[in-house]
């Protein structure tokens, strides 16, 4: 897509007039006399040049961005292409600061600009001037880039979204003291309460500076909460264009309002306009009007509330007293409180009974015992070595105490011992006899 600026003036270097004339929407050829004589391939080229930037000094063209470049010096190199052609491109680097998205490798664009022509190589390319994406606006473009950069890194995560006090009672207010939104804020908070303090820090709300300066006004609210308490940020601003709101779309004004310590309302524009400041914020607000709203309930519906309250309250201590009063009510009738000698009465009798039970358990025990005794004791006599000396027999020892129970372990003149059942005799040992088997 080509357009011209009509009626363009003969340049007045060498006199050329332009080669296509676009009156009434028409291309009529207008060809410059070409000289008859030799000429330089450098004057060939800036006679060329001439013609170029003359009848293309203001042009729109639609292509894909290949070979795209940006080097230290700040400029951005590419090629605009077709299906069928490529045309050399630069953007300088005061342009490219003007850009608020991100060109990228393959991005249908429609720019604006001029040719030029490089005498030195005796090649043509376009000085871009103006870019957008096509099918897309520019700030569209812009904010869906920045969000999704944001979104990666967490800044819009509910999770990391901090809650508003119960009560607020010292509000920072970041906005434009020239604007509606100011008024529509104290407006709407005056009527709904006169318990909250309002700290109000005037910044521009929009402009290139907008979004540094509301930045800074949030760390300067931070400053200040480390001497008095402030218990949240309100960041707002009436409604506008997308380019009016587009300070709050910026990123160092995205970050600093997710970085805030201290919770973030943002109410900006109308219901409609949604920027990343609000999404960023902890709470979002549709407008400024509704910003006062979301941070004081009124008085009368705290009164209200406070009434209701002191209803469960009294309801609730009612039933607790009454249900005290039943349980004395029944202790009251229990007969350990009515009789209390009664019951140690009672208890006498059952202390007399388990005495009795112990007392008959303990003597059959005892007498278990005895009879279990005196079975052991007479196994015991049984099979005591005393009980079978009574009956005759003896027992033969060495004076060491050894017990004889063969001749050969004794010898002639050998001291022994017999013990019998009334006592114990020494003998001296003169014959050994072996027994005939």
């Amino acid at each position: 897509m080509f357009s011209q600026n009509r009626n363009t003036p003969k340049t007045e270097s060498t006199g050329l007039t332009p080669l296509f004339d676009f009156t009434e929407d028409k291309q009529t050829p207008v060809l410059p006399a070409v000289p008859h004589e030799p000429i330089s391939i450098t004057k060939l080229t800036l006679y060329l040049r001439e013609l170029i930037e003359l009848n293309f000094a203001d042009i729109e063209v639609v292509g894909q961005v290949s070979n795209l470049t940006q080097p230290r010096s700040g400029h951005i190199y590419l090629t605009l292409k077709d299906e069928e052609s490529q045309l050399p491109a630069v953007i300088w680097k005061s342009t490219v600061s003007k850009f608020r998205f991100k060109i990228k490798e393959g991005m249908e664009v429609i720019c604006r600009g001029r040719l030029d022509v490089y005498p030195p190589q005796g090649k043509y390319q376009m000085i871009i001037n103006g870019l957008e994406p096509k099918g897309i606006g520019a700030l569209e473009l812009a904010f869906r880039q920045l969000h999704d950069k944001l979104a990666a890194l967490g800044i819009f995560d509910p999770n990391r979204k901090k809650t508003l006090p119960k009560v607020i009672q010292n509000v920072a207010l970041i906005t434009s003291l020239s604007g509606a939104a100011v008024r529509d804020f104290l407006q709407v908070l005056g009527r709904r309460t006169k318990r909250v303090n309002v700290l109000i820090i005037p910044v521009q709300v929009q402009g290139n500076s907008a979004a540094q300066e509301i930045a800074n006004a949030i760390q300067t609210v931070h400053r200040l909460a480390l001497q008095r308490p402030i218990d949240c940020i309100v960041v707002t601003r009436g409604g506008g264009s997308r380019e009016d709101l587009w300070a709050f779309n910026e990123e160092v004004l995205v970050r600093s309002v997710a970085a805030s310590k201290i919770p973030v309302v943002s109410g900006v524009g109308h219901e409609i306009d949604v920027t990343l400041c609000d999404l960023a914020a902890d709470i979002r607000a549709l407008t400024p009007s509704e910003a006062a709203e979301r941070i004081a309930p009124e008085d009368t519906e705290l009164s209200q509330n406070l009434l209701q309250i002191q209803r469960q309250l009294d309801d609730l201590l009612e039933k607790r007293i009454q249900f005290y009063r039943n349980k004395l009510s029944f202790l009251e009738k229990q007969s350990a409180l009515v009789l209390p000698e009664r019951m140690i009465e009672n208890r006498r009798r059952i202390v007399d009974l388990f005495e009795e039970r112990l007392e008959r358990s303990v003597d059959h025990r005892v007498q278990m015992a005895v009879q279990k005794f005196s079975k052991t004791a007479a196994s015991l006599e049984a099979l005591s070595p005393l009980a079978i000396l009574a009956r005759g027999y003896s027992l033969t020892e060495t004076e060491t105490g050894h017990r004889i129970q063969k001749i050969n372990e004794i010898r002639n003149g050998d001291t022994i011992r017999t013990r019998l059942s009334n006592g114990v005799l020494k003998s001296i040992v003169t014959d050994i006899v072996a027994e005939i088997q």
